[in-house]
């Protein structure tokens, strides 16, 4: 395996894509011998522009690898070369995979069985819920949730995975020292100790609009399918989608209120085609060819309520409902409801949204 110094050079040449860079590879033997390469055996690749030629026989930014090196080592990240046996496998079957990855935490073989989860950053409560539910149940099966850690849908996806125990990754359109955005850092550690944060961007890349789309590539690539929720037509999630069937993975979506902005893209999607989920099997059932007992058994944990919390459930639903509303059809204080709904919530039964909103779990 060349030097890593080399593998992050070639993918700091300008105007040279992980195609292009994989086609040199090829040629060469190993990115080392890349930069070693004269004019004439450049310019015999074929499709090898002259401009992209003298791209790499000027290439000077060593001393840039050098600090991209050094402080890799120093933050405790690493960087996971296209030749490297714990390359995500996933990745290898896109033909513009990165040749250099940026982790934080780390990938492991059995996320290969991921479900990519993104949409609306303008979220409703309803799909909120969604997203908490479904996420929920995709890692309580054993399948990696994966998405972009936007505010919003990917937030709801990642923050579901970790509650229930599973793992998820992120993929940034940032290096991994530029968090993006700002109020995720907590959300990133917790990510990243017990699953992975990676990118394509080196450290200090900040996060530019046409980033994204570079971004949305990796999410559906990591993944089996790409859940749809919530999303408003021309939204980044239907590119995620779009690619999503360029690359040969499955496209779910969540159906929405026919009113709601947020919901007409995904109402498009399955229009268009997209398999229609409203619960985990959904997804679970439409890859079981694929997953071939992967999957992980569902246990049910018995939970003991008390006759005033099954009172209180009774009036519950899985659309979340202020807490002033559900004390005035209780008819109960605010105080004696917010004691029922902690009690609830320690057991599992209950979970809380933004705005002393609350719903069953």
């Amino acid at each position: 395996m060349s030097d890593l110094r080399y593998w992050i050079g070639l993918s700091l040449v300008p105007d040279i894509g992980p195609i292009t860079a994989k086609q040199l590879i090829a040629h060469a033997g190993a990115p080392e011998y890349v930069f070693r390469m004269d004019m004439h055996d450049l310019l015999a690749i074929h499709g090898m522009a002259r401009t992209r030629a003298e791209n790499i026989r000027t290439f000077s930014l060593w001393d840039e690898v050098d600090k991209q090196v050094a402080s890799l080592e120093k933050r405790g990240l690493s960087a996971v070369c296209y030749g490297d046996a714990d390359y995500p496998a996933a990745l290898k079957e896109i033909p513009d995979a990165p040749v250099v990855l940026y982790m934080k935490g780390t990938y492991q073989p059995e996320d290969r069985y991921g479900i990519a989860v993104v949409g609306s950053r303008k979220y409703s409560p309803y799909g909120e819920a969604v997203t908490q539910k479904i996420s929920g149940e995709l890692a309580s099966a054993g399948l990696t949730v994966i998405s972009g850690m936007a505010r919003g849908i990917d937030t709801f996806a990642h923050r579901s995975a970790l509650t229930s125990g599973g793992r998820t990754i992120a993929v940034l359109g940032s290096g991994l020292d530029v968090l993006y955005p700002a109020e995720n850092k907590g959300l990133m550690e917790k990510i990243a100790a017990s699953g992975c944060v990676m990118t394509e961007f080196p450290l200090g890349t900040e996060p530019n609009r046409e980033n994204f789309p570079r971004r949305n590539r990796l999410i559906s690539g990591l993944s089996m399918g790409v859940l749809v929720i919530e999303a408003a037509e021309g939204s980044g999630s239907l590119i995620t989608a779009s690619i999503a069937l360029e690359q040969n993975r499955e496209v779910f979506a969540v159906p929405g209120n026919i009113t709601s902005g947020n919901s007409a893209g995904t109402n498009m999607l399955i229009r268009q085609g997209a398999r229609m989920v409203t619960r985990a099997d959904d997804i679970i059932e439409e890859l079981a060819p694929v997953l071939k007992g992967f999957i992980r058994g569902e246990t049910r944990r018995e939970v003991e309520l008390s006759s005033e919390e099954k009172g209180f459930c009774a009036c519950m639903t899985r659309e979340p409902r202020h807490i002033d509303l559900i004390s005035r059809e209780l008819r109960l204080p605010v105080h004696k409801i917010l004691d029922i709904l902690l009690s609830l919530e320690l057991k599992g039964v209950v979970r809380q949204s933004d705005g002393k909103r609350f719903y069953l779990a």
